[in-house]
């Protein structure tokens, strides 16, 4: 069964290519890091502080196209831990039927993020058993 998760941090790095976001478990004192790019980070980042771009940006072009198209974003879910590679599906409803898309776990919850309200996101529990006992 899945685990309810939020976002709880966003560390954006000057001098580190890659930045760090941190999961908390929603009703639970589970928390773990995910490194991602510069760009999910920042966008990830203007979105949580509210500030509008002046024209729409990737993320926001993917939210617009999916709704445009019928579809409606249901939520997040991080599936996979392989080799220290998250794996993550977004997923969407679109005429009765549930979509799963591939995606890095850094654009899907940039996704979710941009979505109004935001999606819920959720980890597999059997990634969070892999990466909390990798950190021990």
């Amino acid at each position: 069964m899945p685990v309810a998760m939020e976002l709880s941090r966003i560390i954006i790095s000057e001098i580190n290519e890659q930045q760090v976001i941190y999961l908390k478990e929603v009703d639970g004192p589970r928390m773990f890091p995910i490194l991602i790019g510069i760009f999910e980070a920042t966008s990830i980042d203007r979105r949580v502080k509210g500030f509008a771009a002046p024209r729409p940006l990737t993320h926001d072009l993917l939210v617009q196209s999916v709704e445009a198209l019928g579809g409606e974003f249901q939520d997040v879910v991080i599936s996979e831990l392989r080799e220290h590679t998250y794996y993550a599906k977004l997923r969407v409803r679109h005429d009765g039927e549930l979509i799963e898309i591939d995606s890095r776990p850094s654009d899907a919850i940039a996704v979710a993020v941009t979505c109004d309200p935001p999606l819920p996101i959720f980890v597999a529990e059997d990634v969070l058993n892999d990466v909390l006992g990798e950190q021990s």
